[in-house]
């Protein structure tokens, strides 16, 4: 094995911590391997809420660093890649007997102050008997408050920060799971499904595997971990303005009901301990608890019969004692091997989508002192994500000049695209003067021309790949549908299929 490629840092994982992890350590000058086991954001990183958010309930547990760290942080993605996240207003109605009006206002005082917000509105209370999102709601809810978070395309910034990674020279290997490793020499041997490699140093973000890796590794973990499965449903949209809602429920857990895809609410999310090796799906009980807590607010009744979609993720927190899942930290520890036991190895333990910048920001400072070409100070925020190269309020202007430049795409069109690749989108269409330009039509506006874009550039395999994770279409296709995509994706992949 010793003649296998070696590089200055090898990072398991192709999560959003993993992903954001090489393109840090990449943009410094290293020379740096990702693998996956399977596709880019499979696990967690694409079942999450879609929120970049400082995490207004974390107050209550008096996790302040951490919804500063947070708040810091909606700008900071904000304005890398202004293509995926954009600004959201939330609505939290006041609900009696409940936490106390002024509980809440304390609250959302501190979420404008701690956090250094410079360009998203503030606060402001509202009268739901005459604001936009009062008429979904059932009667007798009068006061509420407006607060500002962040929306996000979660599996998209997973796959932005490989690109990243990969235009600084990082190598990304997907379906690569790794089977043995063991340190020799000064270096770390690894042996996984696409080959063996080399490496002065191993990062371990397997996300909810994090521990599983641990064993393989040899070492022996130093914090136990919970996971937590977070399950989600999707209705038909239950309103049709642009704000979110952020509810409150007697048990004293809260829940989010967000527009999603046009035509469909996204409902969630749960805390429910997730035993380990356990299907990861949401039971009846979670499914009906969400639908049940909606209907609580909202003048049309919701009922499983009306779901259409679920889906569920397992977050690896630290296990600090909490007797709730939902009052676990999400909060994130980042453990370097002992010296004496010779090459490096960085395990992360925890982390919430939000924070993963500054969390691999953490990662490369704590492994510098050990791998020489992490050189440099931090530099991720100031250099956007691809196709994230435009000023973050200018978004709108960028889908209305690209509807302009292909008036063929319809306006519903251009802003898929533009929410999905940014300036990017262009590259996508080239130089296609109608529909047809484009090559075969597999439903719902996915041309051959922009599925071969995600093969060659965003490293898709598979239909689940395209339709789940790089274009959220998946609620669209039929199931003939998804079968002619993943033929025509079985006969185009052989060229990319070991990379």
């Amino acid at each position: 094995m010793s003649a296998a490629e070696l590089y200055d840092l090898a990072v398991i994982g192709g999560g959003v911590n993993g992903a954001g992890i090489a393109r840090d350590a990449a943009g410094r000058g290293a020379k740096v391997l990702l693998l996956e086991a399977g596709d880019l954001a499979q696990g967690t990183s694409s079942a999450s809420t879609k929120l970049i958010h400082g995490g207004l309930r974390y107050l209550e547990h008096y996790e302040f660093g951490l919804v500063r760290e947070s708040l810091k942080e909606r700008e900071a993605l904000w304005a890398i890649a202004p293509h995926i996240i954009h600004p959201m207003r939330f609505v939290l109605p006041y609900v009696h007997g409940l936490r106390p009006r002024w509980l809440l206002r304390l609250g959302l005082f501190l979420y404008d102050h701690i956090g250094g917000r410079k360009r998203l509105p503030a606060t402001r209370t509202i009268d739901l008997r005459q604001h936009p999102a009062g008429a979904a709601l059932k009667g007798g809810f009068t006061t509420g408050f407006e607060y500002s978070d962040g929306w996000v395309d979660d599996a998209r910034l997973v796959v932005l920060n490989a690109m990243d990674a990969a235009a600084h020279g990082a190598t990304i290997k997907i379906r690569s799971a790794l089977t043995a490793a063991h340190r020799s020499e000064g270096t770390w041997e690894l042996t996984t499904a696409t080959g063996n490699y080399r490496a002065k140093a191993l990062v371990n973000a397997a996300g909810p595997g994090v521990l599983k890796v641990e064993g393989l590794l040899g070492d022996t973990p130093d914090y136990a971990m919970r996971l937590v499965r977070g399950s989600h449903i999707v209705v038909p949209k239950l309103f049709s303005h642009a704000f979110s809602y952020f509810f409150q429920l007697p048990d004293g857990r809260i829940f989010f009901a967000i527009p999603y895809q046009r035509d469909f609410t996204l409902i969630g999310t749960t805390d429910r301990d997730q035993a380990e090796n356990a299907p990861i799906a949401a039971s009846e009980e979670e499914i009906a608890y969400l639908c049940e807590g909606a209907s609580r607010y909202f003048a049309q009744s919701i009922t499983p019969g009306d779901v259409v979609w679920t889906y569920s993720g397992v977050r690896p927190l630290i296990d600090d004692g909490s007797g709730k899942p939902e009052a676990a930290t999400r909060g994130y520890r980042l453990e370097l091997s002992d010296p004496a036991k010779g090459a490096p190895l960085l395990s992360v333990y925890g982390g919430k989508i939000t924070t993963y910048r500054t969390l691999a920001e953490a990662a490369v400072g704590k492994l510098q002192p050990h791998v020489a070409a992490l050189a440099g100070g931090n530099w991720s925020d100031g250099g956007p994500l691809p196709g994230g190269d435009f000023p973050k309020e200018s978004a709108p202007s960028l889908t209305a000049e690209l509807a302009r430049d292909y008036p063929f795409l319809g306006d519903d069109q251009a802003l898929r695209l533009t929410r999905a690749y940014g300036t990017l989108a262009r590259e996508v269409l080239g130089d296609a003067q109608t529909h047809a330009d484009l090559g075969h039509d597999f439903g719902h506006g996915l041309s051959e021309r922009e599925v071969a874009y995600l093969i060659e550039n965003e490293w898709a395999r598979t239909a689940e790949d395209v339709l789940w994770r790089r274009t959220k279409l998946g609620l669209r296709f039929s199931a003939d549908e998804v079968a002619a995509l993943e033929t025509w994706m079985a006969e185009r992949i052989m060229p990319h299929c070991n990379t």
